[in-house]
């Protein structure tokens, strides 16, 4: 049944792989959605996901997250383009670019990084997966407080998406893995704060998902099955599956989940 309101959803890193299929999702419900996305570079994949949407009233929204004046602006226009933000889902996120260690998706591992490398490599992933979604949800955050919900709309919802690399650690890009695990404990940290606001916070912790991002862990038929054999389901997460469960736990009704973060892997990792 679609619901009777339509809420106004912000969505980062929307133009592949789990933003796409999140902003299809929320679309599917029929709320609107702002597909983000951070440059010229991604602007043709942005605008074919703005075209599957469903519905009316859908946008697409450019930010490097990385700049904290660009987070800023991005949410005043997204506030614009929706009236307001009822619910905001931080998933954009990076794995660095190549460097000294010679490796395709950005490697970093201590022993074989120059220290150039390693303090670039650290400085960009955390400005971008962690300073860029705290940035943002204080901008929205405050947006939400500010102006009232429609009829049957909760104040707000933040759902994170981090990583199951945050637990089992990430010898290899430890900057990564760093930035998702902050990631999930400023997620429960606004989850203290802003459930007086009636703000909802939560984050989900995938492990690996079949997008761009994680193609190199299925990269050749080994490597491939390496990566399957992780879960006793031998395969790996889709995006739209990943993107039904955020969509959960943006749901009015979930709001005793926050401060919950949702480990989503296939059994492939326990804690």
């Amino acid at each position: 049944m679609q619901p009777t309101t339509s809420r106004g959803v912000l969505v980062t890193g929307a133009s592949r792989g789990v933003g796409a299929a999140v902003a299809r999702a929320f679309a599917e419900r029929g709320d609107r959605v702002v597909v983000h996305h951070r440059g010229p570079g991604s602007a043709d994949r942005a605008d074919e996901v703005l075209g599957s949407l469903a519905g009316e009233g859908h946008v697409r929204l450019a930010a490097d997250l990385a700049d904290p004046a660009a987070v800023e602006a991005v949410a005043a226009d997204a506030v614009v383009a929706l009236g307001r933000v009822d619910v905001l889902v931080n998933n954009a996120a990076m794995i660095a670019e190549p460097g000294s260690s010679a490796s395709r998706r950005g490697d970093h591992p201590l022993d074989a990084t120059s220290y150039e490398d390693w303090v670039a490599v650290w400085q960009r992933t955390i400005a971008t997966n962690l300073l860029g979604p705290a940035n943002l949800t204080w901008c929205v955050a405050r947006h939400m407080l500010e102006v009232a919900p429609a009829d049957g709309v909760p104040v707000g919802r933040v759902v994170n998406v981090g990583s199951r690399g945050a637990y089992r650690g990430e010898p290899d890009i430890p900057a990564y893995g760093a930035s998702k695990a902050g990631l999930h404990s400023f997620g429960q940290s606004m989850a203290q704060h802003l459930g007086r606001h009636g703000i909802a916070v939560t984050s989900i912790a995938p492990g690996f998902i079949a997008t761009e991002m994680a193609g190199y862990a299925m990269a050749d038929p080994a490597a491939a099955e390496a990566t399957r054999a992780q879960s006793p389901f031998h395969r790996v997460a889709q995006p739209e599956e990943v993107a039904a469960a955020v969509v959960a736990l943006a749901e009015p009704a979930a709001e005793w989940a926050s401060g919950a973060v949702l480990d989503f892997n296939g059994a492939s990792y326990l804690r």
